[in-house]
């Protein structure tokens, strides 16, 4: 048996090839590879040694040779391939251990790795008789069945070749983003994604899912940790990112508050901004106690003793996602429900590109950020907000741009005391916000997620008593609705940004 290998991470390499050799099996190696080995007190054959033909070009040119790839990808099944090897004294090889310069890491031409994936490539074409390994964490396996069984399964190649596939492909991603320079809708997008951990299960029970990661990217989620309840399922992901993306957002807003919000399918179902993080997770549960249950909470700070007794003492949460917990807090919420999923987690990190698939097909677009800051707003009516209720449209605007369109939100004292959220109709999701905020509507501010189409929908709000509303304007009834508005001496704030959200 004979094995090549060309590794740049030497990670496990020596005690590796000390198995191989053990096993009888002759060591080939290149360049800094061979020098490990030899160093370790091996003795590989040098591939110079082995094309007769020495490294050139600054090692640009070492493997890309007869002797090597004829040896890799020769079908020994076949008479006449076992002919032309022996006609050129060529021996086959059996076994390619090859990784990747690290380009992800340092991006630049020199990263760029040539003989490499080409190697990697023959050996996992022809993987009926050769065995490829591209990751340290496969020497284990690899060598486990060699002393077991003499050679490796076919089952075995076939799966180390599809690894390698992949990982030539994510490789060449990673380059033709690169050399993109920055063009946020190439013509071509290749998705370098990684798998980074198992769900428990996708949106229902009976659909198969995974959390993944952009390859070499470390996102917030990766920095989590749980400290108690079951595995995350889809939703558990989906929901808890969306609430602490939010809390994040309320507290940048409004320098000096704390925030925390419960979210139910990405949707909030109460947020608020306080004093201190136990005020504004009351405030958040009193906005709707009903549709908490089963929720997402997320605080944006730590939970202590005395906030963890309050939130054990509310509605069942599936997860509670906040900086820290301590040692009291995890042992009161695992006390109150131990399937909870209390999740400890760093700042996230900004969106990048979403990309949603319709089957074959996939729509990309760029992060919906909230663009225009309350300061670049207009007051488009004869009232102007007071400070009160600019945070109150603050906090308003925020929580509905991140609530399923058609949305409505009213907020009152720093809290969204009621969203309308997924409707068909503006006028329905305000009326369903109303619903929610009841009494706490009289004196409150809203926020609409795009214009006002007619004046129905203001006219709703008005008459629950909402003093100020906030809303991106555009529409050719904008004078019909500012004049709505003045007409009711309520003031409304245009930002010229819609934020739909499906």
């Amino acid at each position: 048996m004979r094995a090549l290998l060309s590794v740049y991470d030497k990670t496990g390499l020596v005690d590796f090839a000390r198995g191989l050799a053990e096993l009888g099996c002759e060591l080939v190696a290149s360049g800094q590879t061979a020098r490990a080995l030899a160093d370790a007190g091996l003795a590989p054959l040098e591939v110079a040694e082995l094309t007769g033909f020495p490294e050139m070009l600054d090692g640009r040119v070492k493997t890309l040779h007869p002797r090597v790839h004829a040896g890799i990808l020769a079908d020994l099944a076949r008479p006449e391939h076992r002919a032309q090897l022996e006609a050129h004294a060529i021996a086959p090889i059996d076994l390619v251990v090859v990784n990747l310069y690290p380009f992800a890491a340092d991006p630049s031409i020199e990263l760029i790795d040539v003989g490499g994936p080409t190697m990697v490539r023959a050996a996992a074409k022809n993987h009926a008789h050769v065995t490829v390994v591209t990751d340290p964490g496969q020497y284990g396996a690899v060598l486990d069945e060699l002393r077991e069984r003499g050679a490796t399964t076919e089952e075995t190649r076939r799966r180390l070749a599809q690894a390698a596939f992949a990982t030539t492909a994510a490789y060449d991603a990673r380059i033709a983003a690169w050399m993109a320079d920055d063009e946020a809708l190439p013509e071509r997008l290749v998705l370098d994604l990684e798998r980074a951990a198992p769900t428990r299960y996708g949106e229902n029970p009976h659909q198969r899912a995974a959390r993944y990661r952009r390859a070499g990217a470390r996102p917030w989620w990766d920095a989590v940790t749980q400290h108690a309840g079951s595995a995350l399922s889809y939703l558990n992901y989906f929901d808890a990112d969306a609430a602490w993306r939010l809390v994040h957002e309320l507290e940048a807003d409004v320098p000096g508050s704390r925030a925390a919000a419960i979210i139910k399918h990405a949707n909030a179902s109460g947020a608020a901004l306080a004093e201190t993080l136990g005020e504004a997770f009351a405030r958040a549960l009193a906005a709707d106690p009903q549709s908490a249950f089963g929720g997402v909470v997320a605080i944006g700070g730590e939970v202590d003793d005395q906030l963890a007794a309050v939130i054990a003492a509310g509605p069942q949460a599936d997860v509670i996602v906040a900086t820290g917990f301590s040692p009291g807090a995890i042992e009161a919420l695992v006390a109150r429900r131990k399937a909870t999923r209390l999740l400890a987690a760093p700042a996230p990190e900004p969106l990048g590109l979403s990309v949603r698939t319709l089957g074959d097909t996939a729509l990309v677009q760029s992060a919906d950020e909230l663009v225009a800051a309350p300061a670049t707003w207009t007051c488009a009516t004869r009232a102007v907000p007071t400070p009160a209720q600019l945070v109150d449209l603050v906090v308003a605007w925020r929580v509905c741009a991140r609530t399923t369109s058609n949305a409505v939100v009213i907020a009152r004292d720093g809290v969204a005391v009621g969203v309308g959220a997924g409707q068909q109709s503006r006028v329905v999701a305000a009326e369903l916000a109303i619903a929610k905020a009841g009494e706490r509507a009289r004196g409150a501010s809203a926020a609409s997620d795009a214009f006002f189409p007619f004046p129905d929908g203001l006219e709703r709000l008005i008459e629950a008593g909402v003093t100020a509303v906030v809303q991106p304007g555009g529409s050719v009834r904008d004078r019909e609705i500012v004049a709505a508005a003045d007409a009711a001496g309520i003031a409304m704030m245009m930002t010229g940004e819609r934020h739909f959200r499906h």
